[in-house]
């Protein structure tokens, strides 16, 4: 069994500090990298994975794979390919095999929203974060109602030893 190499556990405020959270990540992500996240409906997953490409220098635009499952977002800069997940609708492991998200999984940096439990067999080292929304923690932010997040996020593997997020 893996053993985790980074903990990080951080209070995001915004939708765009989550953003940017998922930037800082992206600028540090290379092929092979895989990426499972975990949260409530509407907790940022597909925000913090607009920022992540945005970090990693893909094309967008990058929406949630809900309907399609997955989406491949070429690179804009010579760096890998961003395949984003969307496991929500998936049942049982033959449903991700049949995805054949091992064939580029050295080549890409693989996103898997909802993969918990489904995808870490792609990869011995991995990242999973978990995006909180603590009901009831509204604020404003200009004219908006916004819920800050809370973001666990665990690296798997030596990969994540010493990586720096902040």
């Amino acid at each position: 069994m893996s053993t985790a190499e980074l903990e990080l556990d951080l209070e995001l405020g915004t939708p765009e500090e989550t953003a940017e959270f998922g930037a800082r990540l992206g600028r540090q992500l290379r092929a092979g990298d895989l990426v499972v996240l975990a949260g409530d409906l509407g907790a940022g997953k597909t925000t913090f994975t607009r920022g992540l490409a945005d970090g990693l220098g893909v094309r967008g635009p990058v929406t949630s794979p809900t309907f399609v499952i997955a989406r491949e977002h070429p690179s804009l800069v010579g760096g890998p390919v961003l395949v984003h997940v969307d496991a929500y609708r998936l049942g049982s492991l033959a449903e991700v095999d049949d995805l054949d998200l091992d064939t580029a999984a050295g080549e890409a940096v693989t996103v898997v929203e909802w993969g918990r439990g489904l995808v870490e067999e792609l990869s011995g080292e991995r990242l999973e974060i978990d995006l909180l929304r603590p009901h009831g923690a509204a604020q404003t932010h200009g004219e908006l109602l916004v819920e800050p997040r809370r973001v666990r996020v665990r690296g798997i593997g030596a990969r994540w030893a010493g990586l720096d997020l902040s």
